[in-house]
């Protein structure tokens, strides 16, 4: 158990840094490459994001089982999914484009990796740094899984508005359905009507341009996008930075160098230095077993990446993806409100990392379906008030949930 049930994919052309980024995110070692393709199937990784714990507050030592406590901060898992490159037209099937947008379907959210640097033609393949605009790059994405969105629909156009027409049914509902295994639903796509200015009670009069205008929106809320604006490090790199956040004002554009983060990681894991993901400075604990190189190597991350941008960019990504866009909270069930334990007596067992403006039954059923149908009401520790079934949660909440079979 994880407490998490949403993803973030991975996405960019080939050789753009996915991998490199995943490995750097989870700490794993899938294949690199500088050639396009290197990543064929899907990667599948845990990263853990940061949050306060709620220990402090309440004066306990806690025992954490689906997540890590480091100094009251609370590391929670959340699963990453590095998919292959994209290529132009990836739509059609060209490159591995279709394997690669079935791979991302499931995804809540979409980490762009970007080669800032400008040193990968649109086929992925090496050029002179600086010789290629990211902007293209950004361009290209969108209008790849727009027009992947929008062949799915063309496919049962007729189909959808005329059971609207027979059947009295509503868009929402049957597009829903069309929609169900890309982690689309109707409250995306009533959004994404309000966006686009669309009525969708005349959705069989549309025009293609209104169809497109459409799909558009339902990308921009069901499929987000922020920019890992990668290889940060590179001499070309900072000036289109500057051009990439003048160009999509709208966009979150992070400055990422996943290399850096990677080699502080496996500094920090070795024993040598102290580093924590995402924060912006590290210890050296051994300086013996580093040669003048590593010394000079660790130096530069510091000064040219560390203290220049706050961060090598990995982990705020993350933190960005999961409670700016994703919009989630943290919610801690105990069995003693008391003790604030569980069952098996751990303190503060598992955090759950849930949609704000969920409600107490939505949360009993994320732990266990059983407990939402057996639902009577839950506990505040903090109030000791009882909640309702409707009650919606706020962040860092620790409850005890009440069902008719006595957890």
């Amino acid at each position: 158990m994880t407490g998490t049930s949403f993803a973030i994919g991975i996405v960019g052309k080939p050789s753009a840094g996915k991998t490199s980024f995943t490995n750097a995110a989870c700490f794993t070692d899938f294949k690199v490459g500088s050639y396009p393709f290197t990543t064929i199937d899907p990667n599948f990784g845990v990263a853990y994001v940061r949050h306060e714990c709620v220990c402090k507050e309440f004066g306990v030592k806690d025992d954490p089982q689906n997540s890590i406590c480091i100094d009251g901060i609370r590391h929670i898992p959340v699963k990453i999914i590095d998919v292959a490159g994209l290529v132009p037209d990836a739509w059609q099937g060209r490159g591995l484009g279709n394997k690669f947008l079935n791979d991302l379907s499931t995804a809540d959210v979409l980490i762009h990796v970007v080669d800032i640097s400008g040193s990968l033609d649109e086929e992925g393949r090496p050029v002179s740094p600086g010789s290629h605009d990211p902007i293209e790059d950004v361009l290209f994405l969108e209008r790849e899984i727009n027009q992947w969105m929008l062949d799915i629909v063309k496919r049962d156009w007729r189909k959808i508005t005329g059971r609207m027409r027979a059947e009295h049914a509503k868009f929402e509902v049957l597009l829903a359905e069309k929609f169900a295994g890309l982690a689309i639903n109707k409250t995306h796509i009533l959004k994404a009507l309000r966006l686009a200015n669309l009525n969708s009670d005349v959705a069989d009069k549309w025009s293609d341009e209104e169809l497109e205008k459409f799909i558009d929106a339902l990308r921009r809320v069901s499929k987000q996008i922020i920019i890992a604006a990668n290889k940060i490090d590179m001499h070309t790199s900072e000036e289109n930075l500057k051009r990439l956040k003048e160009r999509f004002p709208d966009l979150t554009i992070i400055p990422t160098c996943s290399l850096c983060e990677y080699i502080l990681k496996d500094f920090d894991k070795k024993g040598i230095i102290s580093y924590i993901p995402g924060d912006n400075d590290f210890k050296i604990l051994k300086p013996e077993k580093l040669s003048e190189k590593e010394l000079g190597a660790l130096e530069k991350i510091r000064t040219n990446i560390l203290q220049k941008y706050g961060s090598t960019g990995v982990q705020k990504i993350l933190e960005t993806a999961v409670f700016d866009v994703l919009d989630m909270i943290t919610v801690y069930p105990v069995n003693d409100p008391t003790s604030l334990t569980d069952s098996k007596g751990r303190v503060l067992p598992d955090v759950y990392l849930v949609k704000n403006g969920t409600t107490t039954r939505e949360f009993a059923g994320l732990i266990h379906t059983d407990l939402a149908k057996s639902f009577l009401y839950a506990i505040d520790v903090r109030t000791k008030m009882r909640l309702g079934e409707k009650h919606v949660l706020k962040d860092r909440d620790v409850i005890k949930i009440v069902s008719t079979k006595g957890t």
